[in-house]
Protein backbone atom coordinates (compact mmCIF):
# COMPACT_ATOMS: atom_id res chain seq x y z
CA UNK A 1 0.00 0.00 0.00
CA UNK A 2 1.28 3.23 -0.99
CA UNK A 3 2.36 6.31 1.75
CA UNK A 4 -1.08 8.25 1.07
CA UNK A 5 -3.16 4.82 1.59
CA UNK A 6 -1.46 4.11 4.68
CA UNK A 7 -2.50 7.54 6.01
CA UNK A 8 -5.73 7.23 5.27
CA UNK A 9 -6.68 3.46 6.53
CA UNK A 10 -4.16 2.90 9.21
CA UNK A 11 -6.73 5.68 12.02
CA UNK A 12 -9.28 2.79 11.31
CA UNK A 13 -7.36 -0.16 12.93
CA UNK A 14 -8.76 0.83 16.30
CA UNK A 15 -13.00 1.41 14.94
CA UNK A 16 -14.07 1.98 18.27
CA UNK A 17 -11.40 4.91 19.59
CA UNK A 18 -11.76 6.69 16.42
CA UNK A 19 -15.35 6.70 16.15
CA UNK A 20 -15.26 7.99 19.52
CA UNK A 21 -12.83 10.85 18.73
CA UNK A 22 -14.86 11.87 15.57
CA UNK A 23 -17.93 12.02 17.27
CA UNK A 24 -16.04 13.94 19.94
CA UNK A 25 -14.91 16.77 17.54
CA UNK A 26 -18.22 16.83 15.65
CA UNK A 27 -19.93 17.97 18.40
CA UNK A 28 -17.79 21.07 18.47
CA UNK A 29 -17.95 21.71 14.71
CA UNK A 30 -21.52 21.02 14.79
CA UNK A 31 -22.52 23.65 17.63
CA UNK A 32 -20.01 26.02 15.14
CA UNK A 33 -21.42 25.33 12.02
CA UNK A 34 -25.08 25.64 13.65
CA UNK A 35 -24.99 28.76 15.23
CA UNK A 36 -23.34 30.42 12.21
CA UNK A 37 -26.15 29.46 10.30
CA UNK A 38 -28.54 31.08 12.33
CA UNK A 39 -26.35 33.96 13.14
CA UNK A 40 -25.79 34.74 9.63
CA UNK A 41 -29.72 34.19 8.64
CA UNK A 42 -30.24 36.93 11.67
CA UNK A 43 -27.93 39.10 10.37
CA UNK A 44 -29.22 39.11 6.54
CA UNK A 45 -32.50 39.53 8.08
CA UNK A 46 -31.68 42.37 9.82
CA UNK A 47 -29.67 43.65 6.56
CA UNK A 48 -33.22 43.00 4.85
CA UNK A 49 -35.05 45.09 7.58
CA UNK A 50 -32.77 47.97 7.63
CA UNK A 51 -33.33 48.10 3.85
CA UNK A 52 -36.99 47.36 3.84
CA UNK A 53 -39.67 50.50 4.21
CA UNK A 54 -39.84 53.81 3.25
CA UNK A 55 -40.07 55.09 6.64
CA UNK A 56 -36.89 56.56 8.78
CA UNK A 57 -38.43 56.90 11.97
CA UNK A 58 -41.36 55.70 14.00
CA UNK A 59 -43.21 57.54 16.19
CA UNK A 60 -44.67 55.55 19.17
CA UNK A 61 -46.29 56.46 22.50
CA UNK A 62 -43.86 58.10 25.08
CA UNK A 63 -43.18 55.15 27.94
CA UNK A 64 -43.90 51.97 25.52
CA UNK A 65 -42.48 49.79 22.88
CA UNK A 66 -44.68 51.32 20.87
CA UNK A 67 -45.28 47.62 18.91
CA UNK A 68 -48.69 46.79 20.03
CA UNK A 69 -49.21 49.18 23.33
CA UNK A 70 -48.92 52.13 21.28
CA UNK A 71 -51.68 54.84 21.98
CA UNK A 72 -51.19 57.71 19.95
CA UNK A 73 -54.00 60.26 19.03
CA UNK A 74 -55.15 59.94 15.53
CA UNK A 75 -54.48 64.13 14.97
CA UNK A 76 -50.70 64.02 15.58
CA UNK A 77 -50.60 62.45 12.43
CA UNK A 78 -51.25 65.57 10.63
CA UNK A 79 -49.71 67.79 13.09
CA UNK A 80 -46.40 66.10 12.74
CA UNK A 81 -46.71 66.41 9.45
CA UNK A 82 -46.27 70.07 9.43
CA UNK A 83 -42.40 69.88 11.27
CA UNK A 84 -39.64 71.01 9.21
CA UNK A 85 -37.72 68.02 7.20
CA UNK A 86 -40.62 65.82 7.29
CA UNK A 87 -41.97 64.63 3.79
CA UNK A 88 -44.87 62.38 4.70
CA UNK A 89 -46.33 60.33 7.50
CA UNK A 90 -49.09 57.44 7.74
CA UNK A 91 -51.08 56.23 11.06
CA UNK A 92 -50.64 52.25 11.59
CA UNK A 93 -52.67 50.51 14.50
CA UNK A 94 -51.79 47.32 15.40
CA UNK A 95 -53.52 44.45 17.11
CA UNK A 96 -53.15 41.25 17.79
CA UNK A 97 -55.41 38.58 16.84
CA UNK A 98 -55.97 34.71 17.09
CA UNK A 99 -57.00 33.16 13.86
CA UNK A 100 -60.34 31.20 14.00
CA UNK A 101 -58.92 28.07 11.69
CA UNK A 102 -56.25 26.85 14.11
CA UNK A 103 -53.28 28.75 12.47
CA UNK A 104 -52.52 31.33 14.97
CA UNK A 105 -49.95 28.82 17.08
CA UNK A 106 -47.98 29.40 13.55
CA UNK A 107 -47.24 33.04 14.66
CA UNK A 108 -46.47 32.49 18.36
CA UNK A 109 -47.90 33.56 22.03
CA UNK A 110 -48.58 36.84 20.63
CA UNK A 111 -51.11 35.73 17.81
CA UNK A 112 -51.23 37.14 14.48
CA UNK A 113 -50.53 40.83 13.70
CA UNK A 114 -53.06 42.70 12.14
CA UNK A 115 -52.20 46.45 10.77
CA UNK A 116 -54.60 48.84 10.08
CA UNK A 117 -52.96 51.63 7.45
CA UNK A 118 -54.27 53.93 4.64
CA UNK A 119 -53.65 52.31 1.10
CA UNK A 120 -52.02 55.22 -0.04
CA UNK A 121 -49.42 54.78 3.13
CA UNK A 122 -48.52 50.85 2.10
CA UNK A 123 -45.10 52.69 0.91
CA UNK A 124 -43.73 53.75 4.35
CA UNK A 125 -44.59 49.95 5.57
CA UNK A 126 -42.07 48.40 2.91
CA UNK A 127 -44.96 47.61 0.44
CA UNK A 128 -44.08 48.96 -3.07
CA UNK A 129 -45.30 45.94 -4.58
CA UNK A 130 -48.28 43.05 -4.51
CA UNK A 131 -49.60 39.77 -5.97
CA UNK A 132 -53.20 40.82 -6.25
CA UNK A 133 -54.56 43.71 -5.36
CA UNK A 134 -54.65 46.04 -2.79
CA UNK A 135 -57.29 46.02 -0.19
CA UNK A 136 -60.44 48.83 -0.60
CA UNK A 137 -60.63 51.93 1.86
CA UNK A 138 -64.54 50.85 2.46
CA UNK A 139 -65.94 48.85 4.71
CA UNK A 140 -65.20 45.84 2.64
CA UNK A 141 -63.43 43.07 4.42
CA UNK A 142 -60.20 42.51 2.56
CA UNK A 143 -57.01 42.07 3.58
CA UNK A 144 -53.60 41.54 2.38
CA UNK A 145 -51.20 39.41 4.05
CA UNK A 146 -47.57 39.14 3.98
CA UNK A 147 -45.93 36.23 2.23
CA UNK A 148 -44.37 34.45 5.42
CA UNK A 149 -48.12 34.51 6.87
CA UNK A 150 -49.04 33.10 3.15
CA UNK A 151 -46.61 30.32 3.78
CA UNK A 152 -47.45 29.38 7.58
CA UNK A 153 -51.47 29.61 6.62
CA UNK A 154 -51.30 28.12 3.49
CA UNK A 155 -53.35 30.85 2.16
CA UNK A 156 -53.14 32.40 -1.42
CA UNK A 157 -55.39 35.24 -3.16
CA UNK A 158 -58.99 34.69 -3.10
CA UNK A 159 -58.81 32.56 0.26
CA UNK A 160 -59.99 34.24 3.21
CA UNK A 161 -59.21 34.18 6.81
CA UNK A 162 -61.75 35.09 10.03
CA UNK A 163 -60.92 37.79 12.20
CA UNK A 164 -63.05 39.47 14.68
CA UNK A 165 -65.95 37.16 13.76
CA UNK A 166 -65.73 38.27 10.31
CA UNK A 167 -64.71 36.71 6.70
CA UNK A 168 -61.82 38.73 5.18
CA UNK A 169 -60.51 38.05 1.67
CA UNK A 170 -57.05 38.42 1.11
CA UNK A 171 -57.03 40.16 -2.11
CA UNK A 172 -53.10 40.35 -2.22
CA UNK A 173 -50.07 39.22 -0.96
CA UNK A 174 -46.76 41.13 0.02
CA UNK A 175 -43.16 40.62 0.58
CA UNK A 176 -40.99 43.73 2.04
CA UNK A 177 -37.92 41.50 3.42
CA UNK A 178 -38.89 42.31 6.95
CA UNK A 179 -38.90 39.44 8.42
CA UNK A 180 -41.96 40.86 11.21
CA UNK A 181 -43.70 42.38 8.65
CA UNK A 182 -43.84 39.73 6.22
CA UNK A 183 -45.47 37.55 8.71
CA UNK A 184 -48.36 39.58 9.50
CA UNK A 185 -51.16 41.54 7.35
CA UNK A 186 -52.75 44.67 6.92
CA UNK A 187 -56.29 46.12 6.20
CA UNK A 188 -57.79 49.60 5.98
CA UNK A 189 -57.28 51.69 8.91
CA UNK A 190 -61.03 52.82 9.36
CA UNK A 191 -62.29 49.24 9.19
CA UNK A 192 -59.80 48.03 11.73
CA UNK A 193 -60.35 50.95 14.04
CA UNK A 194 -64.25 50.31 14.04
CA UNK A 195 -63.63 46.75 14.88
CA UNK A 196 -61.29 47.58 18.06
CA UNK A 197 -63.40 50.75 18.75
CA UNK A 198 -60.40 52.87 18.52
CA UNK A 199 -61.15 55.96 15.97
CA UNK A 200 -59.45 58.71 17.32
CA UNK A 201 -55.96 56.14 17.83
CA UNK A 202 -52.99 54.36 15.92
CA UNK A 203 -50.20 52.73 17.44
CA UNK A 204 -47.52 54.28 15.52
CA UNK A 205 -46.90 56.76 13.03
CA UNK A 206 -44.49 56.26 10.50
CA UNK A 207 -42.63 58.83 9.21
CA UNK A 208 -40.41 59.98 5.48
CA UNK A 209 -38.12 62.64 5.88
CA UNK A 210 -36.94 64.71 3.38
CA UNK A 211 -33.79 63.22 1.05
CA UNK A 212 -31.55 66.45 2.79
CA UNK A 213 -32.79 65.97 6.51
CA UNK A 214 -31.30 64.54 9.32
CA UNK A 215 -32.87 61.53 10.75
CA UNK A 216 -31.32 62.22 14.69
CA UNK A 217 -32.62 65.98 14.76
CA UNK A 218 -35.99 65.38 13.21
CA UNK A 219 -36.76 62.85 15.75
CA UNK A 220 -35.68 65.56 18.46
CA UNK A 221 -37.98 68.08 16.88
CA UNK A 222 -40.96 65.69 17.47
CA UNK A 223 -39.82 64.81 21.10
CA UNK A 224 -39.49 68.39 21.77
CA UNK A 225 -42.73 69.26 20.03
CA UNK A 226 -44.71 66.86 22.39
CA UNK A 227 -42.56 66.35 24.97
CA UNK A 228 -43.81 63.54 28.18
CA UNK A 229 -46.40 62.11 24.78
CA UNK A 230 -44.33 60.99 21.90
CA UNK A 231 -40.78 59.07 21.45
CA UNK A 232 -39.14 58.25 18.39
CA UNK A 233 -37.11 55.85 17.27
CA UNK A 234 -35.17 55.58 14.02
CA UNK A 235 -34.44 52.29 11.74
CA UNK A 236 -30.71 52.26 11.94
CA UNK A 237 -31.12 52.75 15.47
CA UNK A 238 -33.33 49.64 16.03
CA UNK A 239 -31.03 47.86 13.28
CA UNK A 240 -28.06 48.88 15.94
CA UNK A 241 -29.55 47.18 18.86
CA UNK A 242 -30.26 43.59 17.07
CA UNK A 243 -26.80 43.78 15.73
CA UNK A 244 -25.59 44.34 19.36
CA UNK A 245 -27.35 41.18 20.35
CA UNK A 246 -26.09 39.21 17.74
CA UNK A 247 -22.26 40.58 18.55
CA UNK A 248 -22.73 38.21 21.71
CA UNK A 249 -24.02 35.52 19.43
CA UNK A 250 -20.57 35.76 17.80
CA UNK A 251 -18.45 35.89 20.71
CA UNK A 252 -20.11 32.76 22.43
CA UNK A 253 -19.45 30.80 18.88
CA UNK A 254 -15.81 32.24 18.85
CA UNK A 255 -15.58 30.75 22.69
CA UNK A 256 -16.97 27.55 21.52
CA UNK A 257 -14.60 27.29 18.44
CA UNK A 258 -11.97 27.95 20.97
CA UNK A 259 -13.28 25.47 23.36
CA UNK A 260 -13.67 22.55 20.59
CA UNK A 261 -10.07 23.37 19.47
CA UNK A 262 -9.05 22.47 23.43
CA UNK A 263 -10.85 19.32 23.63
CA UNK A 264 -10.78 18.17 20.24
CA UNK A 265 -6.94 18.79 20.48
CA UNK A 266 -7.26 17.01 23.37
CA UNK A 267 -9.15 13.63 21.84
CA UNK A 268 -6.79 13.14 18.58
CA UNK A 269 -3.49 13.57 21.03
CA UNK A 270 -4.70 10.52 23.33
CA UNK A 271 -6.23 8.56 20.33
CA UNK A 272 -2.62 9.48 18.05
CA UNK A 273 -0.66 8.46 21.09
CA UNK A 274 -2.45 5.09 21.71
CA UNK A 275 -1.96 4.87 18.15
CA UNK A 276 1.44 5.29 18.18
CA UNK A 277 1.74 3.00 21.48
CA UNK A 278 0.22 0.18 19.66
CA UNK A 279 2.33 0.74 16.29
CA UNK A 280 5.68 0.82 18.06
CA UNK A 281 7.26 -2.05 16.64
CA UNK A 282 5.42 -1.38 13.28
CA UNK A 283 6.74 1.98 13.26
CA UNK A 284 10.64 0.40 14.24
CA UNK A 285 10.12 -1.77 11.60
CA UNK A 286 9.58 0.95 8.62
CA UNK A 287 12.43 3.04 10.08
CA UNK A 288 14.60 0.14 10.07
CA UNK A 289 13.64 -0.49 6.19
CA UNK A 290 14.78 2.96 5.56
CA UNK A 291 11.59 5.48 6.25
CA UNK A 292 13.02 8.71 8.03
CA UNK A 293 11.93 10.37 10.76
CA UNK A 294 9.72 13.04 8.74
CA UNK A 295 8.39 10.76 6.57
CA UNK A 296 7.23 8.79 9.95
CA UNK A 297 6.14 12.54 11.08
CA UNK A 298 4.12 13.16 8.31
CA UNK A 299 2.45 9.63 8.43
CA UNK A 300 1.09 10.29 11.77
CA UNK A 301 0.49 13.61 11.44
CA UNK A 302 -1.44 12.72 8.64
CA UNK A 303 -3.84 10.01 10.14
CA UNK A 304 -4.80 13.16 12.94
CA UNK A 305 -5.61 15.34 10.08
CA UNK A 306 -7.44 12.75 8.08
CA UNK A 307 -9.57 11.92 12.00
CA UNK A 308 -10.56 15.51 12.53
CA UNK A 309 -11.52 16.34 8.96
CA UNK A 310 -13.37 13.41 9.06
CA UNK A 311 -15.25 14.90 12.43
CA UNK A 312 -14.94 18.33 10.34
CA UNK A 313 -17.86 16.74 7.23
CA UNK A 314 -19.81 15.13 9.92
CA UNK A 315 -19.91 18.06 12.11
CA UNK A 316 -20.99 19.83 8.98
CA UNK A 317 -23.65 17.81 7.94
CA UNK A 318 -24.93 17.46 11.53
CA UNK A 319 -25.31 20.89 12.17
CA UNK A 320 -27.29 21.60 9.15
CA UNK A 321 -29.81 19.06 9.81
CA UNK A 322 -30.32 20.07 13.30
CA UNK A 323 -30.89 24.00 12.51
CA UNK A 324 -33.13 22.79 9.69
CA UNK A 325 -34.92 20.46 12.20
CA UNK A 326 -35.14 23.00 15.05
CA UNK A 327 -36.61 25.79 12.78
CA UNK A 328 -38.70 23.03 11.13
CA UNK A 329 -40.66 22.50 14.52
CA UNK A 330 -40.36 25.57 16.02
CA UNK A 331 -43.76 27.22 14.56
CA UNK A 332 -42.59 30.70 15.68
CA UNK A 333 -39.54 30.50 13.07
CA UNK A 334 -41.08 29.16 10.41
CA UNK A 335 -40.43 31.29 7.30
CA UNK A 336 -38.99 33.78 9.38
CA UNK A 337 -35.24 33.17 9.72
CA UNK A 338 -33.44 31.48 7.35
CA UNK A 339 -30.13 29.62 7.73
CA UNK A 340 -27.30 31.75 6.39
CA UNK A 341 -25.50 29.07 4.00
CA UNK A 342 -21.74 30.61 3.45
CA UNK A 343 -18.83 28.99 1.68
CA UNK A 344 -16.91 31.01 4.58
CA UNK A 345 -18.81 29.55 7.48
CA UNK A 346 -17.90 25.93 6.15
CA UNK A 347 -14.41 26.73 5.77
CA UNK A 348 -13.65 28.50 8.62
CA UNK A 349 -15.28 24.87 10.25
CA UNK A 350 -12.62 23.08 8.13
CA UNK A 351 -10.11 24.98 8.92
CA UNK A 352 -10.66 24.71 13.00
CA UNK A 353 -10.78 20.51 12.32
CA UNK A 354 -7.52 21.32 10.11
CA UNK A 355 -5.82 23.25 13.17
CA UNK A 356 -7.41 20.42 15.48
CA UNK A 357 -5.22 18.05 13.73
CA UNK A 358 -2.55 20.07 13.38
CA UNK A 359 -2.34 20.66 17.13
CA UNK A 360 -3.58 16.99 18.53
CA UNK A 361 -1.07 14.95 16.19
CA UNK A 362 1.92 17.01 16.22
CA UNK A 363 3.10 15.38 19.56
CA UNK A 364 2.31 12.47 18.79
CA UNK A 365 4.17 12.62 15.67
CA UNK A 366 6.77 13.73 17.21
CA UNK A 367 7.19 11.12 19.43
CA UNK A 368 7.15 8.55 16.94
CA UNK A 369 9.39 10.34 14.62
CA UNK A 370 12.04 9.79 17.36
CA UNK A 371 11.85 6.34 18.14
CA UNK A 372 15.07 4.54 17.57
CA UNK A 373 14.44 1.50 15.28
CA UNK A 374 16.68 -0.81 17.38
CA UNK A 375 14.46 -0.07 20.75
CA UNK A 376 10.91 0.15 18.62
CA UNK A 377 11.80 -3.58 17.23
CA UNK A 378 12.29 -5.27 21.04
CA UNK A 379 9.12 -3.82 21.51
CA UNK A 380 6.53 -6.23 22.32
Amino acid sequence: MNYVGLIIKNPFRNKTRTFLAIIGIAIGIATIVALGLVTGGLKESTESTLKAGGAEITVIQSGTDGFLAGNVQKERITDIQNINGIQDTGGVLRTSVRLENGSSSSFGPSGFIVNGIEVSKLNLAGIESIDGAYFSEDDANEIIIGKTAAQNLNKTVGDSIKIFNEDFKITGIFETGNIITDAGAYLSLTKLQELTNTEDKVSIILVKINENANTTQVGNDIEEAYPDELATTSSADQIGRINQGLSFIDTATGAISLLAIVIGGVGVINTMIMSVYERTREIGVLKAVGWRSRRILGMILGESIVITLLAALVGIVVGIIGVELLLSLTTETQGIIQPAYSLELFARALGIAFLVGIIGGIYPAYRASRLAPTEALRYE
